[in-house]
């Protein structure tokens, strides 16, 4: 059986390593910048998140000083404090559903 051996130019060997190295640089150039994007909406979920967060304890620590401030008798106060506490509950699921939202996008 012979072989047959074909000379392979050095030019030939440049091209296929150079066409290798450009489609290697693309494709790196594309998941790093699927990385970025993905680092950057990670962060605005995280402060959005934290912002919501922030918002819902402060609405709940203001809450907690109005109920324990109340002068209008017992009555009035308890039915203060139960529309605080639906209305938190509330916020509360709200947030949960915009995290879930967020985390599904």
């Amino acid at each position: 059986m012979t072989m047959i051996r074909k000379k392979i130019s050095p030019s030939l060997i440049l091209a296929t390593l150079g066409l290798g190295i450009a489609f290697g640089a693309a494709s790196l150039r594309t998941d790093t910048a699927f990385a970025a994007d993905g680092v950057a909406e990670k962060t605005g979920e995280q402060a959005s998140k934290t912002g919501r967060n922030i918002k819902r304890k402060a609405k709940k620590a203001k809450n907690r000083v109005e109920e324990k401030l109340c002068m209008e008798g017992d009555l009035e106060c308890a039915r203060e404090k139960a529309k605080n506490r639906i209305e938190e509950g509330a916020d509360a699921t709200r947030d949960k559903a915009k995290d879930l939202k967020d985390k599904v996008d």
